[in-house]
């Protein structure tokens, strides 16, 4: 069977999470989300991945990290040198998409940049929207991970958001479920507000004709 709409993601972690949110918010099937094993990994693919045959859509979902106008450049570069034009300077902050290059076989394409299209941050700080506040509970996982000292720190300062959904699942009924199942079972909400432009990136994307 041809693959006509794919989603390209760093990690498995990312895999789950987009597999889950399509499902829970009526997104419609893909035919392959691939998990590529990182960023660097990812934007290294591209071109050819664009050049498959057959593709109607094809979408990118990649970490800000620490500088989201690096990130996006990176992205954009690699774009840019299968033939696509007028890609934006910046990402769009609804999500970007691009229509195929007149006179070519290529798919439309969509970029998102965890976790907003606006700020730095990764996988995690998209999850952090998906506790509905006011919540007492979250609250006390936040001040607990700011509260350790910072000599038994072992993680970096960007993967504290990391730490902090972590120890959410750990402390919830079914203890340390993977993010995925997390939003089936409910301890991670996708019908939150915040979650709605990802959800429309993903249905103009691959579902918009």
């Amino acid at each position: 069977m041809a693959v006509r709409k794919k989603l390209l993601v760093e990690g498995t972690d990312d895999e789950n999470v987009l597999k889950h949110i399509c499902g829970t918010r009526g997104v419609g099937r893909l035919d392959k989300v691939k998990n590529l094993g990182g960023f660097y990994k990812l934007r290294a693919s591209i071109p050819a991945e664009l050049r498959e045959s057959d593709l109607e859509a094809v979408g990118v979902v990649v970490d800000a990290d620490t500088d989201m106008n690096s990130r996006w450049q990176s992205i954009r570069d690699q774009i840019i040198s299968v033939g696509y034009q007028s890609v934006p300077i910046q990402p769009v902050v609804d999500g970007t998409i691009l229509d195929p290059p007149e006179g070519t076989l290529l798919p439309k394409v969509g970029i998102w940049i965890m976790p907003n299209n606006r700020t730095d941050g990764i996988l995690e700080n998209f999850l952090r929207f998906l506790v509905r506040p006011p919540n007492d509970l979250f609250d006390h996982v936040e001040a607990s991970v700011a509260a350790i000292p910072q000599e038994h720190r072992r993680f970096k300062d960007l993967d504290e958001i990391k730490a902090i959904i972590h120890t959410w699942l750990a402390w919830q009924e079914d203890p340390g479920q993977p993010y995925g199942i997390a939003i089936t079972a409910g301890f991670l909400d996708p019908n939150i507000a915040e979650v709605d432009p990802l959800v429309s990136w993903l249905k103009r994307l691959f579902f918009d004709s």
